[in-house]
């Protein structure tokens, strides 16, 4: 058994700078993966939302409404499903043509079940905030500040 003192587990290692933070990975690929199996174990059918602009998504041409598509991947549905942190991928058939899909994890919108409606939306804010993390900011990273009276 091992035992482990009460400020151990209550105060930070003298060894943990506190003003480093790790780098994290999205959030997005895991709670994706996660809505996917309990819409799947409730027996619905999951649809996933994408942004069809996205640079790297490939979908067949004229599917797309509002710079969104959206398309069931249950497993009657599609073949060759793979939810990867970076990528869905899977193939489809439109038209009786079969197709392979790429959409790239930060293209994704959203994941719900067409029966219930119940699901989960990655909003383009939060994806965009993500990407901006990643680019320096405008005009050097100096502080705009303006006096309010």
């Amino acid at each position: 058994m091992l035992a482990v003192r009460r400020q151990e587990l209550t105060q930070p290692s003298r060894d943990w700078n506190m003003a480093e933070t790790p780098t994290l990975t999205s959030r997005v690929p895991y709670l994706f993966r996660g809505m996917y199996e309990w819409i799947v174990d409730n027996e619905q059918t999951p649809y996933v939302v994408a942004n069809a602009d996205f640079e790297g998504v490939s979908i067949p041409d004229g599917y797309a409404v509002d710079n969104r598509i959206i398309f069931n991947i249950s497993h009657l549905a599609v073949e060759d499903l793979d939810m990867s942190n970076t990528a869905i991928t899977f193939a489809a058939r439109f038209s009786g043509v079969a197709e392979q899909i790429y959409l790239p994890m930060r293209a994704i919108l959203g994941i719900y079940a067409k029966e219930s409606g119940e699901g989960m939306i990655f909003a383009s804010e939060q994806i965009e905030a993500e990407k901006e993390d990643k680019e320096p900011p405008p005009g050097g990273g100096k502080p705009n500040l303006h006096i309010v009276k």
